[in-house]
């Protein structure tokens, strides 16, 4: 019986250059390592050990963690080929839920092998990478130490500061934020995935319409303070630095907090910059 000749996904090599280098290692495209659907056209993606299966059929453009000690059964992100966004759809869904959960999943086997340190280490690293990209964008940011571990914090041409560091013990990444709330409309489209609008921009109270109606992703929690909802474990808020500020009014150089959580490090490689 003659083999069926092997068909690359088409989607695969531009999917993996719209994620980051990593350590100076752009992602590469290779032949999947098992077929993961019958007759579908498929690639793998790979970059400093991780590995991603991408496969086309019928119309789906699909993307599977490829785990050494595990077959995947159900695809981490879906997209319609048909959708002229089908490839940067996916690759945000990427940045934003899959790797991310990769992370996760790596820092509990590295709690495991090494201990807390070993986790600490390795974001570490991580901050590291993101310190010399800012480095290379302008940004003097400044390590110091906290609660979980080491940090980084640097202040933005707006005057905001910025502060990345490890809140709890997940191992993914947070950014936090203290500024004119303009400070942050660069960055939020690369943070709020675009098909997960709400419509409330009339709701709640002059401040947080004021967001809602520029980002309609934003949900209003109280008058004071918006969330975004969550893709795995990223999520964050924007919010008046103190509960006894007034709503009833908004422009673009009011004071804000914020915090964005659950973040990987290859989608901070790609907020670099917006964040200066």
């Amino acid at each position: 019986m003659p083999i069926a000749p092997v068909v690359h996904a088409q989607s695969a090599a531009p999917l993996a250059a719209l994620l980051p280098d990593r350590r100076g290692r752009a992602w590469q495209v290779g032949p999947a390592p098992y077929c993961i659907r019958p007759n579908a056209a498929t690639s793998s993606i790979t970059n400093l050990g991780r590995s991603l299966i991408v496969a086309e059929e019928g119309g789906r453009i699909e993307v599977f963690h490829n785990r050494p000690d595990k077959f995947a059964t159900a695809p981490a992100a879906v997209a319609d080929a048909s959708d002229r966004d089908a490839v940067p759809q996916l690759a945000a869904r990427i940045l934003h839920g899959v790797l991310p959960a990769l992370e996760r999943e790596s820092a509990r086997d590295t709690a495991r092998e090494r201990g807390w340190r070993g986790v600490v280490a390795d974001k570490a690293d991580d901050m590291t990478e993101v310190g010399y990209a800012l480095i290379a964008h302008g940004a003097h940011p400044m390590a110091v130490a906290d609660l979980n571990g080491p940090a980084l914090i640097w202040v933005s041409d707006s005057g905001a500061q910025w502060r990345l560091g490890m809140w709890g013990t997940a191992g993914n990444l947070t950014l936090t934020y203290d500024g004119p709330v303009s400070g942050l409309y660069a960055v939020l489209p690369s943070l709020l995935l675009l098909d997960d609008g709400q419509g409330q921009e009339d709701a709640g109270s002059a401040f947080t319409r004021h967001l809602a109606g520029r980002f309609p992703q934003l949900r209003p929690l109280t008058p004071g303070e918006v969330e975004f909802s969550r893709l795995g474990d990223v999520g964050g808020y924007i919010a008046l630095p103190a509960a006894d500020e007034p709503t009833d009014y908004a422009d673009d150089v009011r004071r804000v907090v914020a915090e964005f959580s659950g973040l990987g490090a290859d989608l901070l490689l790609t907020l670099v910059p917006h964040l200066i």
